[in-house]
């Protein structure tokens, strides 16, 4: 099994940047694909955005397009989301999440993952 841990989050105010990590142990990274997700308070948890293992396909929630993006070192056994130009409504947990899959696939919805990290806070303030 492979288990997943998120870094970097915080505060940051609004039009500032932020990258969150996900570093995976217990399994090498480059055999899952990755996605992450967030949750704020009193919503449901919510697609942002998904890498392939390959790294080649990626996906990203219309709300976030254009000002985060995805990325995986398979070497460092880490992905990332670098977030920029946030916005307070982007305040929430985030969480990353892996599952194995095709060498191509990309996965948009939370159940098609089976591993899961901790989640962290990302607060915006405007």
């Amino acid at each position: 099994q492979v288990q997943l841990v998120e870094s970097g989050g915080g505060l940051a105010q609004a039009g500032g940047s932020l990258r969150v990590s996900c570093v995976a142990s217990g399994r090498t990274l480059s055999r899952y694909a990755m996605g992450w997700f967030r949750q704020a308070p009193g919503k449901e948890r919510e697609f942002v955005a998904a890498i392939s293992r390959s790294g080649t396909s990626t996906n990203y929630a219309d709300s976030v397009k254009g000002r985060f993006t995805i990325s995986r070192d398979n070497a460092k056994n880490t992905a990332y989301l670098q977030m920029n130009s946030l916005k307070p409504e982007d305040t929430a947990v985030y969480f990353c999440a892996a599952d194995q899959t095709s060498y191509y696939n990309v996965y948009v919805t939370s159940d098609a993952y089976g591993y899961w990290g901790q989640g962290i806070q990302v607060t915006v303030s405007s």
